[in-house]
């Protein structure tokens, strides 16, 4: 059986005049699940990272990368 499948078959168990509360239990959960913000993802997470570098680190990163010039005078 599924997941849902064994919540179904447990809610069939409950009797008429309880469900009304069960109702309102489920709609406050999907309610509060749908207003967490979802994971996030590999791109979010891109965004965020700040890199301090010279105005003409991404033109001049070849550069840089082979010691011609250096970060040791950036602040």
């Amino acid at each position: 059986m599924t997941l849902k499948e064994l919540i179904y078959a447990e809610i069939s168990k409950i009797e008429e005049d309880n469900l009304d509360e069960l109702y309102e239990f489920v709609k406050r959960f999907a309610n509060a699940k749908s207003t967490v913000k979802p994971k996030s993802g590999i791109l979010s997470k891109l965004k965020r990272i700040k890199i301090q570098a010279p105005v003409d680190f991404a033109a001049d990163i070849d550069l840089y990368m082979n010691g011609e010039k250096n970060l040791d005078n950036f602040h």
